[in-house]
C-alpha cells in the first residue's frame, strides 16, 4: 500500500477516493427535513472556501488518491463563481459530478457540458405540483420538471433523489418507479435522515422493507429485476423489465452501507466530515490559510472513522437524539 493509498484508508481497510464538496450553504428552496424552519445561521463569507482554496484541497485530497469529485451545497448553482470552479476542477484527474435542486440548470447547461460535468443528481421529492410547493415552500415544480428533460435531451445521466416521509410521498413510491418505464433515469428512494431542526423519528421513515413490498404489489415478481450492486453502492438498485430506468433504495437507517463507504465530505466553510452521521469535525481551511500541511488532518479524520454510522450501531440508537441532535442541519452538510 503506498503512502497516498494509507492517508485515505480507514482503521477497518475501506480507502476513500470520493470527495463530496459544498460549495456553499445557501438555497432557493426551503425543504423542511433539510432546512430548520427558522433558517439557520449562514457563516460569514469570509469563513468559506474561494474558488482557488476549493482547487488546491481538492488537489490535495487527489494527490492522495480521491478520483471522483461530487459538487454539492445548498444549491452548487447559486455561486457566482460556479464556472470558475468547475473551470479549475477540470483540470484535476476525477469524474466530477454535481447534485442539484434544477432550478438554475438552463442558466448553467452549457458550462456543465463545457468542462464535462454529465452526471447530475436531481432532487425531486414529488411529482404533484402543489406538494412540491408544500416541503420547499417555493413554486418551481414546472421549472426543474423542464431542466430534467434539459438534462436528458442533452445526454446527461441523471439520477432523481427522492427523499422518502411518511404521509407526505410515500404514497408517490410507484409512480416515481413508473416514471423511468419512459425515462433514462435512476429513481433513488432515500430513507429520511436525523439532522438538526428537521425534527426526524423514526414513524416518518420508509423503509425499504417497506418500498419494495408496495413495488412488488403494483407488479410482478417475474418484472421485478435486482441489478447488480456498484462497487460502494449506496443504493440497492433495481428495474421493471423494458424499463427505460431503474430506481434505487438508500437505506442509511434501516440497512446501511457502512462496509463499503468511500465518501468524504468537506463542507462549504472548509471542514471534514469523515461520516454523514458524525457531529465532529476537522477544520482543513484555517490550517491552509496559516500555510500549513493538511495532509495529516485529513489522515488523522480518516483514521477516526467509526466502522457504522458514527458509532450509532443499530436503530434504536438512533432513536436517541441525544447522539446526534448536535449534528450539522443538512443543507450546511452538503447534499
Amino acid at each position: 500500500m503506498t503512502a497516498s493509498n494509507t492517508i485515505l484508508t480507514d482503521g477497518f481497510g475501506r480507502k476513500h477516493n470520493y470527495l463530496r464538496i459544498s460549495l456553499l450553504e445557501k438555497c432557493n428552496l426551503r425543504c423542511t427535513y433539510c432546512m430548520p424552519a427558522d433558517g439557520i445561521a449562514l457563516s460569514p463569507k469570509a469563513s468559506l472556501m474561494t474558488a482557488e482554496e476549493i482547487f488546491a484541497i481538492a488537489q490535495t485530497f487527489v494527490k492522495n488518491g480521491v478520483d471522483k469529485i461530487r459538487l454539492t451545497g445548498g444549491e452548487p448553482l447559486l455561486r457566482k463563481d460556479f464556472p470558475e470552479i468547475v473551470s479549475k476542477l477540470s483540470h484535476l484527474d476525477i469524474s466530477l459530478s454535481m447534485t442539484t435542486n434544477g432550478i438554475l440548470i438552463d442558466r448553467h447547461i452549457e458550462v456543465l457540458k463545457r468542462f464535462k460535468v454529465k452526471k447530475i443528481n436531481l432532487s425531486l421529492d414529488t411529482l404533484v405540483s402543489s406538494k412540491f410547493h408544500s416541503v420547499t415552500l417555493r413554486n418551481q415544480f414546472e421549472k426543474v420538471i423542464d431542466n430534467l428533460h434539459l438534462l436528458l435531451n442533452n445526454d446527461f445521466e441523471v439520477k432523481v433523489n427522492v427523499v422518502l416521509i411518511k404521509g407526505f410521498n410515500d404514497n408517490e413510491i410507484v409512480d416515481f418507479v413508473k416514471l423511468t418505464q419512459f425515462l433514462p433515469i435512476s429513481v433513488r428512494f432515500i430513507e429520511f435522515m436525523p439532522f438538526a431542526g428537521n425534527e426526524w423519528d423514526r414513524t416518518k421513515m420508509v423503509s425499504q422493507k417497506e418500498i419494495l413490498s408496495l413495488v412488488e404489489k403494483n407488479f410482478s415478481s417475474g418484472e421485478i429485476q435486482k441489478l447488480e450492486d456498484e462497487k460502494n453502492f449506496t443504493a440497492r438498485t433495481y428495474r421493471i423489465n423494458g424499463f427505460q430506468g431503474n430506481f434505487g433504495i438508500i437505506s442509511s437507517i434501516t440497512n446501511p452501507f457502512c462496509d463499503s463507504c468511500n465518501r468524504i465530505r468537506l463542507t462549504a466553510d472548509g471542514k471534514i466530515k469523515n461520516c454523514l452521521f458524525s457531529n465532529s469535525e476537522t477544520d482543513l481551511l484555517t490550517a491552509f490559510r496559516n500555510g500549513e500541511s493538511i495532509t495529516n488532518l485529513i489522515s488523522n479524520s480518516i483514521q477516526s472513522k467509526k466502522k457504522v454510522r458514527a458509532g450509532m450501531v443499530s436503530v434504536s440508537e438512533m432513536d436517541n437524539p441525544a447522539l446526534h441532535f448536535d449534528n450539522r442541519s443538512m443543507i450546511t452538510i452538503g447534499g
